[in-house]
């Protein structure tokens, strides 16, 4: 029952140029650039363009409009003129329809002259953004329209094809501003002035093995000081049932002071998560419970509204009364048991692997701990979840999110077949 979309794909863009032979026939005439080299490892290199015409198709074939000269014609009847109004507006109707049918191949003309969508300037809000290690440009490029830094992945990424030398970019935490230009941001990138020391973003919902890597990355504290830390788990404080620090490392943005520990460090997190439990009116002895199914909300659920919708359905299945096997059945959780902490798409031998103690798809109840580290909007929802009787969700649209909630089995196969029918209109999730 996972609601959150793949890894995001490389958008489609538009033409650099028009082949019209291909254009006309239907054809794609290029393929996808490779991938770009990682940041880590060695400089963005120029790649081929990846902009290609993909499938576009005008009927027919063209041709001259002729001219021809029509003899004199007596004055038409009432008839007649009911009859020319009638021809007239079928021509309206069709012209508007031939209007409407080129109205994306006209776009996509319009956008190969202009060049992709860009803002302008330097920028409003600050904004803190992360590059890490072994990203490539592409991975750069689409992170950066994620967080709006940029207003198009096509605007970063040809003009990064662009830069010679090719720029190399450096781990850790930047600078930047929301809605700048592609120029402004990629040299606000590449001056040393704009990196941040000893920064750490961590978003919600990121493993805890993941938020050490990027301790590490945003610090000069190696990985495997960090992990050393985190294992010395009676150290921090966590409820006894606890077995790592999943759950309790808080996603936010940290800046460490210099010579900071490791041991430091990671406590820096948890002190954290406790203030925000406690902040929520989190009793210590709600804590595990609390933590675990906010966890699951924070990976299963997309849109802020329906992060309490998500959990009412997680407690819905909880109540015998309403759903009698009591099996939450997330893919977010077997997917977690299974070490694909980037993931929640699993396949059926996995779903149906008694041995991983987080197969919700098999064991009953809350799995056997937290699967991720919630926010506080997780953290909220999980304590006021929204009223309903949903047993079933759906994310039907992956592009925006949108997320069909049913009480019923047929109202979720209905949501099902409907998602199912995005998903055919859009391969490149598949």
């Amino acid at each position: 029952m996972s609601n959150l979309p793949p890894e995001p794909v490389d958008p489609p863009g538009v033409p650099d140029s028009v082949d019209w032979d291909a254009f006309l026939g239907g054809r794609a005439p290029g393929e996808d650039a490779p991938e770009a080299a990682p940041v880590a490892a060695a400089p963005v290199a120029p790649l081929p363009s990846r902009r290609t015409v993909r499938g576009s198709h005008i009927g027919g074939t063209r041709s001259g409009r002729r001219t021809q000269l029509a003899p004199p014609r007596e004055k038409p009847s009432r008839k007649g003129a009911w009859g020319c109004l009638i021809v007239l507006l079928v021509l309206v109707g069709l012209a508007a329809g031939a209007v409407a049918f080129l109205q994306g191949p006209i776009a996509q003309l319009v956008a190969s002259v202009q060049g992709p969508a860009d803002y302008t300037g330097t920028g409003e809000k600050k904004v803190v953004f992360m590059i890490h290690d072994g990203e490539t440009g592409q991975d750069i490029a689409q992170a950066l329209t994620d967080q709006d830094v940029v207003k198009s992945f096509d605007a970063f990424y040809d003009l990064l094809l662009k830069e010679s030398p090719a720029p190399v970019f450096q781990p850790g935490a930047y600078q930047l501003s929301a809605k700048m230009s592609a120029r402004a941001a990629l040299d606000a990138l590449v001056d040393p002035a704009n990196k941040l020391k000893q920064t750490v973003v961590v978003p919600e919902g990121t493993a805890a093995v993941d938020v050490l890597q990027l301790i590490s990355e945003g610090t000069s504290l190696p990985l495997a000081d960090l992990t050393a830390a985190a294992a010395d788990l009676a150290s921090f404080g966590l409820p006894a049932e606890a077995t790592s620090l999943e759950g309790f490392l808080f996603p936010a943005t940290y800046t460490f002071p210099p010579g900071v520990s490791a041991r430091d460090a990671v406590n820096t997190l948890v002190d954290r998560q406790f203030t925000a439990l406690d902040d929520a009116g989190v009793a210590p002895a709600d804590r595990w419970r609390t933590v675990v199914l906010a966890s699951l909300i924070q990976r299963e659920a997309g849109l802020a509204p329906d992060f309490y919708k998500v959990s009412r359905v997680f407690l819905n299945r909880l109540d015998p009364a309403q759903w009698e096997s009591g099996l939450l059945q997330s893919d977010a959780t077997v997917a977690y048991g299974t070490g694909k902490t980037d993931l929640v798409t699993t396949t059926d031998a996995e779903r149906a692997d008694a041995g991983n103690g987080y197969n919700t798809y098999v064991h009953p109840g809350l799995p056997v701990g937290p699967i991720s580290n919630p926010g506080d909007l997780a953290i909220d929802a999980a304590l006021h979840p929204a009223d309903g009787s949903w047993l079933f969700f759906v994310t039907w649209n992956l592009d925006t999110g949108e997320t069909i909630f049913s009480t019923t089995a047929d109202e979720h196969e209905a949501a099902v077949v409907k998602w199912q029918a995005w998903m055919k209109e859009h391969p490149e999730y598949g």
